[in-house]
């Protein structure tokens, strides 16, 4: 879109300088007046070609993070609130965005709206930045009139969902660094460490205990064929990868991590708790169940979930409760089913559904407090093992060699 340069004056007099991304120099003047200022001057600037971009630019063109669309969502909500145009709202978005693909994304969604488009189909043409959820929102603001309030809830609900990632990451980074630790201690004491004291045995010519027997035949293994493990190792990673890039890999991958000892349940309940407040939000906004079903359905960020969820829309569409298909599935405890009923009985699902939210936000606060408690024994267990094998392997000969030297 070319960008036009304007001088102007406001109502007062006063000379406005500023610059605008438009069609034509005709639009340019129109969304002027449209803000109570009159055009002077209007210039098209020369447009940047692909080799001017700027290296910020490609630093951060990079996916929109949470945070991205937060502040995006804030925003918004910000100057939908204080009655800013549309217009001019996305054109001073774009001049203080610091995402590039947020920075294109808004160009064109401008330009979808100077062309007659809503906010929300415009939103829809860039599914890698805003998610279902997102869109249907902002949908149901746009009809309903409470757009700024439809943006006020994203941004919560989005804000809700980075804390509770930061705290996952935060509870597993412990574990992962002391797991692999110990991955590096072992690889470097069957390489380099027991091959040293395996030159000093074979010189004893002594008997040597089965624990030591063991480590020396390992050690021999990893000497000989780490090259291959190594190759191994990184294929079998390429191809899990590859693998879960399939749909029935993705699936089933989704379907496994929620099984996974002590971290999976987290995760398990991380992601009910998304859809529980998803789910309330919609309905809360106004989104029709059926529709709110199949939304939230491809919010929730896991395959498995999302077929459950599914099979519950089937079930309501066939005619049965909310309750009864949500027993179907398996997923929730009684006491969220017992909350559901209640809330069909009343006419109040989106609150009994935030009320979900809550209690398994606060059961995923409290597991993850207690992950590092519930993980460090069994890291304990398995430090000692290692340990009381190399202790046995290595200095029972050497207590053996001493013997014999006395």
């Amino acid at each position: 879109m070319p960008l036009f340069a304007y001088k102007g004056r406001n109502a007062s007099g006063n000379l406005i300088q500023g610059e605008m991304d438009a069609g034509t120099s005709d639009l340019v003047a129109s969304q002027l007046f449209n803000t109570g200022i009159t055009p002077i001057d209007i210039i098209q600037k020369k447009q940047v070609s692909g080799s001017d971009i700027s290296i910020a630019n490609y630093i951060n063109n990079k996916r929109p993070s949470l945070e991205d669309l937060i502040l995006f969502s804030r925003q918004m909500y910000t100057l939908m609130k204080s009655g800013v145009p549309m217009i001019k709202s996305i054109t001073g978005l774009i001049q203080s965005s610091r995402n590039f693909k947020i920075i294109q994304a808004l160009r064109e969604i401008l330009d979808n709206l100077e062309s007659g488009r809503d906010l929300s189909s415009s939103l829809a043409r860039h599914p890698a930045i805003f998610s279902p959820l997102y869109i249907s929102m902002v949908r149901v603001g746009e009809e309903t009139g409470r757009l700024e309030e439809s943006f006020f809830r994203i941004s919560e609900y989005l804000n809700r969902e980075k804390e509770t990632r930061e705290r996952i990451k935060a509870a597993l980074r412990y574990p992962i660094f002391v797991i692999v630790a110990i991955a590096i201690a072992i690889a470097i004491i069957n390489i380099f460490v027991i091959p040293a004291f395996a030159g000093l045995f074979e010189k004893a010519s002594a008997e040597l205990p089965w624990q030591t027997r063991l480590l020396m035949a390992t050690s021999d293994f990893f000497v000989e064929w780490w090259p291959t493990l190594l190759v191994g190792i990184i294929g079998a990673i390429v191809a899990s990868k590859l693998y879960i890039q399939t749909e029935n890999g993705h699936f089933q991958w989704d379907r496994y991590k929620l099984k996974i000892p002590i971290v999976g349940d987290i995760i398990y309940r991380a992601t009910l708790s998304r859809f529980a407040r998803s789910f309330s939000m919609g309905l809360k906004s106004g989104v029709p169940l059926i529709q709110a079903m199949t939304v939230v359905s491809r919010s929730v960020d896991n395959e498995y979930v999302s077929d459950k969820i599914l099979g519950m829309r089937n079930g309501i569409e066939r005619g049965e409760s909310l309750t009864r298909t949500a027993t179907q599935t398996k997923m929730f405890t009684p006491l969220v089913l017992q909350m559901l009923s209640v809330g069909e009985e009343t006419g109040q699902v989106d609150d009994m559904m935030e009320e979900v939210a809550e209690y398994y936000d606060r059961e995923v606060d409290y597991d993850i407090k207690n992950l590092s408690a519930s993980i460090e024994p069994v890291l304990i267990v398995a430090i000692g093992i290692m340990v009381l094998i190399l202790a046995l392997g290595v200095f029972l000969p050497m207590w053996d060699l001493a013997k014999v030297v006395n």
